[in-house]
């Protein structure tokens, strides 16, 4: 059984993939950035929904990588102190 390593780095040996792969990177880092922010203030994903007028199924979408966040909802999180991301 191929451990995760091993089998990102056999995958990314595919162009198409590889090519997808840089693609999607940068979304995937905001996202994580997003949760570990959420969870560096110590506030559950309701708690944020709350904060920025939003349901937290919009916030677990978000963070699961199932919906991709506007400008708008972007510019919320920074006013909740999610100034840090990048």
């Amino acid at each position: 059984m191929k451990n995760w390593k091993t089998l990102k780095k056999e995958l990314l040996k595919e162009n198409n993939v590889k090519r997808e792969y840089e693609t999607l990177k940068p979304r995937y880092q905001l996202i994580t950035e997003l949760i570990e922010a959420r969870r560096k203030k110590g506030i559950t994903q309701t708690e944020l929904a709350k904060r920025i007028g939003t349901k937290q199924t919009a916030i677990a979408r978000i963070e699961s990588g199932r919906a991709n966040p506007t400008l708008l909802f972007l510019e919320k999180l920074a006013s909740v102190n999610f100034s840090n991301l990048s």
